[in-house]
C-alpha cells in the first residue's frame, strides 16, 4: 500500500464510520428536510468546506517550515527562525487576524458569504505565492537574496500578517453561507461538520506539508496550497449559492436570533454594539479567547518541544511525532461529531452544556500534563486535548455564533467571536515567545542550549491550567443558554 494511502486510511474510515452513525441518527424536532434538498445543501457546504480547510494548508505551513528555516543560520550563527522569531511572525499575524474582523465582518453581512470566500481564498493564494516566491529568491540566490536574506522576519512578517487578514474571511463566510441552510435544531450536526473541516484543515497543514517538504524545494510548502486554492476558488464560483432561495429551493425560518426580523438592515457600528452589550454572546467569546490559548499551545508547541528535547526525551520518531497530522486531524473529527451529536440530541441543541464538559476535560489533562511531559505520555494528553478544544471551538465558533447572531448578523457575531479566539492565540505566542527558552544550533544543526533541556519547558503545559479553569467558569455561565427568535 502506498504510504500517502496508508496514512490518509485510518481518516477515511473515521469518516466513513461517522457518516453512517449521523444518518443514523432520529431526526430533530421540528426539522424535516427533503432529499433533494438535503443533496443541495451538501453540495453546497462541501466545496466550500473544503477551500476553508485548504485555507488552514495555506495558514500553518509558517510552522510546518520554521524548522527547516531553522536549520539556516543568521548573520549572528543562529537560526534564520529561531523559536521567539516564530512567535514574532505567528504573533504579529494572529493580531491582525483577531482585529480583522471588525472590518470582515460586518463586510461579509454586506456582500454576503460566497464573495467573502471568494476574497478571503484570493487573497491567501497571493500571499503564499510572495511567501513561496521569497523563499526561491533566499533558496535560489536569486536577485533580491541579499534584501530577503537582511529582512527575512520583518519580511514575513508583513507577508503573513496580510495572508492573516484574507484568511479571517474564511470562517465568517463559511458560517454565513450556512446559517441560512440549518435549522438551530440541527446546527449541532453543522459543528460537527465545522470540526471535521477543521480537522482535515490541520490534516492537510501539518501531513502533507512535511511531505511536500521532503518531495520538493521548500517553496512549495507555499506554492502548493496556493495552487489548490486557485482550484477551489473556481469551483466555487459556480457552485456555492448563499441561500436556499438562490439555489431554487424555499428558503425557511431558521429560529435563530433575527428569524421574524423583517426590519431594514441595521448599521455595522449598531449591530456591533448591541453584541457587545449581549452576555450570552461575550460570554462565549470569552471562552472562545481560551480556547484559541489553549489550541495553539497545543498544536503550535508540541513537535517543536519534542524536536528540541529530543536528545534527553526521545520522542522526535515515535508514532504520535512522526502522525501529528493525521491525529489531529483524527482528534478534530471526533472532538467536533461528539460535541455536535450530543449538543443537539441530549442538551436539545443548547451549546453551553457541552463546552463546560469538555472545558472540564481540558483542566484535568493540562493538570497533568504539567506532571507528565517529560514522559511518553505527552502525546497522548495533547491528543487529548486536541479533541476537547476543537469540540468547543466546532460548538462555538461554528454554531453558536450562528444560534445567536442569526442569520442575519452572523458575520458580525462570528467575527467577534473568532476575533477573541485569535486575540487568545496572539496573547499565547507572546507569552510563549518571552518565556519559552531559547534554541541555539551546533554547527551541524543540532539543537543546543536552554531548549534541549526538558526542565526549562514547565511554562508550556504550567500555563494552560489557568487558562483551561478560566474557559470553564465562563461556559458554565452560559449551561442554560438558547437563541430567542424575534417572532415564532
Amino acid at each position: 500500500m502506498p504510504d500517502w494511502l496508508n496514512d490518509l486510511l485510518p481518516i477515511i474510515i473515521l469518516l466513513i464510520i461517522i457518516t453512517f452513525v449521523i444518518a443514523r441518527l432520529p431526526q430533530v424536532e421540528g426539522v424535516n428536510h427533503t432529499k433533494a434538498y438535503r443533496r443541495r445543501r451538501t453540495l453546497n457546504w462541501l466545496p466550500l468546506g473544503l477551500t476553508y480547510a485548504f485555507l488552514y494548508m495555506g495558514r500553518y505551513n509558517i510552522k510546518v517550515s520554521q524548522h527547516a528555516f531553522g536549520e539556516m543560520h543568521d548573520a549572528l550563527g543562529g537560526p534564520l527562525m529561531s523559536n521567539q522569531d516564530f512567535a514574532t511572525i505567528f504573533g504579529i499575524g494572529t493580531v491582525v487576524y483577531g482585529f480583522s474582523f471588525l472590518i470582515n465582518g460586518p463586510l461579509t453581512d454586506r456582500i454576503g458569504g460566497k464573495r467573502a470566500i471568494l476574497l478571503g481564498a484570493g487573497g491567501v493564494l497571493v500571499a503564499n505565492l510572495l511567501m513561496g516566491f521569497c523563499t526561491l529568491t533566499l533558496l535560489e540566490q536569486g536577485p533580491l537574496c541579499d534584501f530577503v536574506y537582511d529582512s527575512f522576519i520583518p519580511l514575513f512578517s508583513v507577508l503573513y500578517a496580510t495572508n492573516m487578514y484574507f484568511q479571517s474571511f474564511g470562517a465568517v463566510a463559511i458560517v454565513k453561507v450556512n446559517a441560512p441552510w440549518f435549522h438551530v435544531r440541527e446546527r449541532g450536526v453543522f459543528g460537527a461538520i465545522f470540526g471535521i473541516l477543521i480537522a482535515l484543515g490541520l490534516y492537510f497543514a501539518y501531513d502533507w506539508s512535511p511531505k511536500i517538504m521532503k518531495l520538493l524545494p521548500l517553496w512549495w510548502v507555499f506554492l502548493m496550497p496556493a495552487c489548490i486554492l486557485a482550484l477551489f476558488w473556481i469551483i466555487d464560483v459556480f457552485v456555492i449559492k448563499d441561500t436556499p432561495g438562490q439555489a431554487g429551493l424555499d428558503d425557511f425560518n431558521t429560529a435563530d436570533a433575527s428569524a421574524g426580523d423583517e426590519g431594514p438592515r441595521m448599521g455595522a457600528a449598531a449591530v456591533f454594539w448591541m453584541m457587545l452589550k449581549n452576555p450570552v454572546i461575550m460570554t462565549i467569546a470569552c471562552v472562545e479567547f481560551c480556547s484559541g490559548f489553549l489550541r495553539q499551545a497545543v498544536m503550535q508547541w508540541y513537535r517543536t518541544f519534542a524536536k528540541q528535547t529530543d536528545a534527553v526525551l526521545d520522542l522526535k520518531d515515535d508514532f504520535i511525532f512522526n502522525n501529528w497530522g493525521m491525529l489531529l486531524c483524527c482528534a478534530g473529527i471526533l472532538g467536533g461529531v461528539v460535541a455536535g451529536v450530543i449538543s443537539d440530541h441530549v442538551f436539545q441543541s443548547r451549546r453551553g452544556p457541552v463546552a463546560a464538559i469538555l472545558y472540564a476535560a481540558m483542566f484535568i489533562l493540562a493538570i497533568a500534563l504539567t506532571f507528565l511531559y517529560q514522559t511518553a505520555a505527552v502525546g497522548i494528553l495533547v491528543v487529548l486535548m486536541s479533541v476537547c478544544v476543537i469540540g468547543v471551538h466546532g460548538m462555538l465558533s461554528g454554531t453558536a455564533s450562528m444560534d445567536f447572531g442569526g442569520t442575519k448578523n452572523v458575520g458580525i457575531a462570528v467575527g467577534i467571536i473568532d476575533g477573541f479566539v485569535y486575540l487568545g492565540t496572539a496573547t499565547m505566542a507572546l507569552v510563549y515567545g518571552l518565556t519559552l527558552p531559547k534554541d541555539e544550533l551546533t554547527a551541524s544543526g543540532e539543537v543546543t542550549g536552554a531548549a534541549a533541556n526538558p526542565d526549562n519547558w514547565i511554562t508550556w503545559p504550567l500555563y494552560m491550567i489557568p487558562i483551561a479553569l478560566i474557559g470553564l467558569l465562563l461556559a458554565r455561565k452560559v449551561w442554560h443558554a438558547k437563541p430567542q427568535p424575534k417572532k415564532t
